[in-house]
Parts: structure tokens; C-alpha cells; sequence
């Protein structure tokens, strides 16, 4: 027995320690883990000048700066999130706001009337940029936010009303992620309150207050209830204002290069029915110091008011060569220059309206447009005067323009609904098919008030000259293009695909094809318009329409609803 009991201990002893193992590992797989998240990590912090941006419930990838007490942000960050109506300008060191008559400014890197900066200079590694202070954008936005340290980071709302919360029913941690060995993020207390994003089976997905986003176990939370939010510092965003007449709008551009072809006014409109609005081509832009040509006419002025037409002005960049629109814009002190300038003008001539025809403009050059929009508009709605904006058929690569916010600020916009297929273009086409007419619309129609939107149709169709590997094209009036086919023995027939009279033929292997604008083709874009609800119609140009018979008698239906 002696010999059998070390044996016996030992066994004993052996399964002591196995137990004791197994007891040990037990109780580590069911126990809490207490390590703490490493929570400069958990936010993406490389250093101590970095902010965390905890919006809206998301932490965003995007980090603001923390200077003297103030966190600040991009620009870019700005517009995604905040408020795109604040504009940069990089040259002259200014941060701009454009309000409904009143333009914001104040100087990046200096301290405002509130004591503090409101912008600052940050170089990256993409050159500098600027960075605004949280407390001045919230002086032009809805939103609320709060600064937390150790580690930095804003915790930021714009969405108000109502939101799903849970309170703590004892003492717990927020982990970050779902699950007892994962890493502690922060602790909260019995009955603390807590943001639920999401519900889950045995874990919730929750936010405090001071921005941690982690999960807490679902039977330490109360049932979910409902709060409600509101702003602190409420924003009530300002009208802006604009001009609308109670009838349809009804423009005829009129195109004048010299002073000597104001004479042609009496001609331009003789043959015209229904036309309100006449917009001659009399400002282009002349250098890069933000000068501009006039050619401008009281005596037009006199006439056309003497006939009942306003007189909306037109203005372009297109002119003169050497011009860099770009270079102009993206000066406060130009922009600033040329709407002083302009408004003389037109003051003085008792011009009722500028048109604003700025074209090939870059997506670089885009931001600085809208900026010129905006500041435009104040002194257009400060003196009554008709601002109306020619864009492109609207595609995704010239969204840059702005339509939305042209939307706001213009009173009309207007679509220029031609030159689907145009001089330089890869294959002949229509200048102007149905279908691309009512893309124009109904898109235009997503970023614009239907009661702003004016289309404007073509009083000019192209002839097409293809063979030998070559591709031209030459516009014409209405009536050339008729007597051109006519001439060469060819009928033009109805095309449903177009809503246009097509004809072509071949001569000596070269093959000609002309898509028709005429009266019956008018009439079909008409209708579009009509179904639309749109403001008005303008034509491009005044004289191309000569000799084709309907064409101002359906416009004039348009106008007056029939």
C-alpha cells in the first residue's frame, strides 16, 4: 500500500492540475475582457493636431485640425457635409459667404469680429488649403456640434428629430466590436443614454454622447425609445429671392458684334409674334484683369421697350482670344470689378436683365462661375434686374456649372437644347432630336424649378458632308437647308426617331444629310415644353427662322398657351 499511495498522489495531482487548467481556460473564455482599445488607433489620429469627425453617428475618414481651442475643417469637408455655399479664395486669402443681399467676407488667417479665426491656411500634400473653424460655419448651418480631448475629436449633428436611444440598466463598457474578449472603448454608467444605431441578437450597436461607436451587451440595455433632437443654435436659411414674370418667357438672341449692328434691331424682330424678351449680344469678356466690351445701346434700349420687349443682355467669355476665364474668376477683386462695372451699365441704359453665356469652362473653373453667380445675384436682386444663366444640356461632365444652385440664386436658367451633334462632332447628326431635347428637360427639371427652366431651340440646322474619310458640316438657316435639298431634287421625309423632315443623297461619293429644323419639328419640341411646365422658350438666333412659314405662329401658341 505503501509503495501503491506516490503513485496514487500523483495520479491524483495530475488530474488536479488538468482540472485546474481546464477550469482556468473555462473561465477566461467566459470572462470580460479588460484590455483598453488603443483609441488614437480607433479614431485614425497620426498626432495630437488631428481631430476625430464624428458625424451624423459615423466616424468619417476625413480629419479636421486643432488650433487654439477650434477645430477646423476643408473646405472640401465643408461643402460635402456642412454647406456648400462657402467659397475660397485662394489668392486674395478670403472666405466667402454669399447671402441673399449681402456678400461675407472675411480674411483667411486673421482674426474676426468674434475673436477668433475663422479660417487658417493648411499645407498638405496636395499644396495648401483652407480650413474653416466649426463655429463659423455653424453661424450659416443647422448643426450642432461638440469638441472632446484625449483624444480630439468634434462630435457634430445636422440630422434633427426624432431617433431610436436605449439608457444603461447597470454599470457596463462600450466594446469595440461585438463580443466579451473585445477591446473596452469607454465606460458608462447605470442609466446613461445611449444613441442605438443598430439592434442585433445578443449585442446593440450604440453611440455616446461624447462619440464612441461600439457595442454594448443587449441585456445590460433598457428597451429602445424615442428623443428627439433639435439645432442649439437654430439657422433659418434666407430667402432668395427672385424675379418671375406671370407669363411665358419668350427670348430672341439677337447677335451683334459692333456698335453698327444695333441698327439691325428693327429687322431682327419684324417678323416676330409673341416675342417678349429680346437679348442682344453686347458684353464680352475682354482680358484677364476682369475688363469686358460694350457695345451697348440706349437708343436699342428705347426701341425695344417701345415695342414691349425687355431687354435681358447678353454677356460672354467667348469673344476674344487669350481669355482665361479662370484666371478672371478666381479673383474676388475681378469678379468684383466686373459686377460693379456691369451694373453701371445697365443701370444706366435701363437694360432689365443680363443673360450670362460663359461656356468651355473647365471643372476647375466651375467652383469660381457659381462664386460669380452668387455675387452677381446680389446686385441684380438689389436692383430689380432679370438674371438669367445659359448652360449646356445638362450631362454629367458639365455638372460644374452648378444647376442646383443656379436654381436658387438666378431667376431663369436657361437650357441651350442644341448642338447634340455640332461642328467638331465624331458623326453627323441632329442638331436638336426629340429625344435629346426631353433629356435636357426632364434633367434639368431635378435640380430646377420648373417655373425657372427656359429651353431654347435651334433656328439653324446643319448640312453634313461625309466621304474619302472625312466629316463636315456647315449651319444654315431654315430655309437654306430647305432650298438646299430642293435643289439637289431631294424630299425631305418625317423621321419619328428625331421628331425632324430628313433628306439625303450622294454626289460624286460624297454623302449629304441634313436634319431639318422647320415649323413641324418646332411644333413637337413645343409640346415637350408645354407638357413640362417650363417658363419659356428662347431661340438661337434671330434671323436663321426667315422665310419658314408656322415657325412664330407656333411659338407664339406656346406663349400664350393655346
Amino acid at each position: 500500500m505503501k509503495k501503491i499511495m506516490p503513485a496514487i498522489i500523483a495520479i491524483v495531482l495530475i488530474f488536479a492540475v488538468i482540472a485546474i487548467t481546464f477550469g482556468m481556460k473555462l473561465i477566461d473564455r467566459f470572462s470580460y475582457s479588460d484590455e483598453r482599445a488603443d483609441l488614437s488607433s480607433y479614431y485614425n489620429l497620426s498626432d495630437d493636431a488631428q481631430m476625430a469627425l464624428v458625424y451624423d453617428q459615423e466616424i468619417l475618414e476625413e480629419k479636421g485640425i486643432w488650433q487654439d481651442g477650434h477645430c477646423y475643417v476643408s473646405m472640401d469637408v465643408v461643402h460635402n457635409y456642412f454647406n456648400d455655399r462657402f467659397y475660397a479664395d485662394t489668392n486674395e486669402k478670403l472666405l466667402l459667404y454669399a447671402l441673399p443681399e449681402e456678400l461675407v467676407s472675411v480674411s483667411v488667417g486673421q482674426s474676426g469680429e468674434d475673436g477668433y479665426v475663422q479660417a487658417v491656411e493648411v499645407t498638405g500634400e496636395e499644396g495648401t488649403e483652407v480650413y474653416v473653424a466649426l463655429d463659423y460655419v455653424q453661424e450659416f448651418t443647422n448643426m450642432n456640434f461638440v469638441i472632446y480631448e484625449n483624444p480630439n475629436r468634434a462630435v457634430i449633428e445636422t440630422q434633427f428629430g426624432e431617433k431610436q436611444a436605449v439608457s444603461v440598466k447597470k454599470d457596463t463598457q462600450v466594446r469595440e466590436k461585438g463580443g466579451i474578449k473585445s477591446s473596452i472603448l469607454t465606460d458608462v454608467t447605470k442609466d446613461s443614454q445611449l444613441y442605438l444605431l443598430e439592434e442585433m441578437e445578443t449585442w446593440d450597436k450604440v453611440m455616446t454622447e461624447d462619440g464612441f461607436i461600439g457595442y454594448v451587451e443587449k441585456k445590460r440595455l433598457s428597451d429602445p425609445f424615442a428623443v428627439t433632437t433639435a439645432a442649439q443654435k437654430p439657422y433659418t436659411e434666407p430667402e432668395y429671392t427672385s424675379i418671375h414674370r406671370d407669363y411665358k418667357i419668350n427670348m430672341g438672341w439677337h447677335q451683334i458684334s459692333s456698335e453698327a449692328g444695333n441698327s439691325t434691331f428693327e429687322s431682327a424682330v419684324a417678323e416676330t409674334q409673341g416675342l417678349n424678351v429680346i437679348s442682344p449680344t453686347w458684353f464680352f469678356l475682354y482680358d484677364n484683369n476682369g475688363s469686358f466690351e460694350s457695345i451697348a445701346s440706349k437708343e436699342y434700349v428705347e426701341k425695344a421697350h417701345a415695342m414691349g420687349l425687355e431687354v435681358w443682355a447678353l454677356f460672354n467669355n467667348f469673344n476674344y482670344d487669350g481669355v482665361d476665364t479662370h484666371e478672371v474668376l478666381s479673383y474676388t477683386s475681378k469678379r468684383q470689378m466686373i459686377i460693379q462695372n456691369l451694373m453701371n451699365i445697365i443701370l444706366e441704359y435701363d437694360i432689365d436683365g443680363i443673360n450670362m453665356d460663359f461656356e468651355e469652362l473647365d471643372t476647375q473653373t466651375g467652383e469660381h462661375y457659381v462664386e460669380f453667380l452668387r455675387e452677381l445675384s446680389i446686385e441684380c436682386r438689389k436692383n430689380g434686374i432679370v438674371l438669367s444663366v445659359d448652360n449646356y444640356a445638362p450631362e454629367s461632365y458639365n455638372s460644374h456649372y452648378g444647376w442646383e444652385e443656379q436654381g436658387v440664386i438666378a431667376d431663369y436658367v436657361v437650357i441651350m437644347g442644341y448642338d447634340e451633334h455640332y461642328a467638331g462632332s465624331e458623326e453627323a447628326g441632329s442638331v436638336a432630336s426629340l429625344d435629346f431635347v426631353t433629356k435636357g428637360i426632364n434633367t434639368m427639371l431635378e435640380y430646377v424649378p420648373a417655373e425657372k427652366i427656359i429651353n431654347a431651340v435651334p433656328f439653324y440646322t446643319r448640312i453634313w458632308k461625309s466621304g474619302n474619310g472625312t466629316l463636315e458640316s456647315e449651319a444654315v438657316g431654315m430655309k437654306s437647308a430647305k432650298d438646299f435639298l430642293a435643289n439637289n431634287g431631294v424630299s425631305a421625309e418625317w423621321d419619328d426617331s428625331t421628331g425632324q423632315n430628313y433628306g439625303e443623297f450622294e454626289q460624286d461619293g460624297i454623302l449629304y444629310q441634313v436634319w431639318l429644323e422647320d415649323a413641324e419639328s418646332l411644333e413637337a419640341k413645343l409640346s415637350v415644353m408645354q407638357n413640362a411646365g417650363i417658363a419659356g422658350v428662347a431661340e438661337w438666333k434671330l434671323g436663321f427662322e426667315k422665310g419658314e412659314p408656322g415657325v412664330w405662329e407656333a411659338i407664339s401658341r406656346f406663349v400664350s398657351g393655346g
